[in-house]
């Protein structure tokens, strides 16, 4: 299971989004960053924010090939 959270990349902020489905997680976390903390994040930054955490499930290499 992947999961992003806010506290990760600086924010105070208890929120994360986790699920096995992969894009379904980017889409909340993107969604949170914009509404709570003005701050948009694309699909490929936040890919990229999982892969460099070591989140490389093989959903996540499947969205980064297509």
């Amino acid at each position: 299971m992947a999961k992003l959270c806010c506290v990760d990349y600086g924010f105070e902020c208890a929120f994360a989004a986790e699920s096995d489905d992969a894009s379904k997680m980017i889409e909340d976390f993107a969604k949170h960053t914009s509404d709570q903390h003005g701050i948009e994040y694309s699909k490929e930054v936040l890919m990229r924010f999982m892969l460099r955490k070591g989140d490389s499930t093989s959903e996540l290499t499947n969205m980064q090939t297509a």
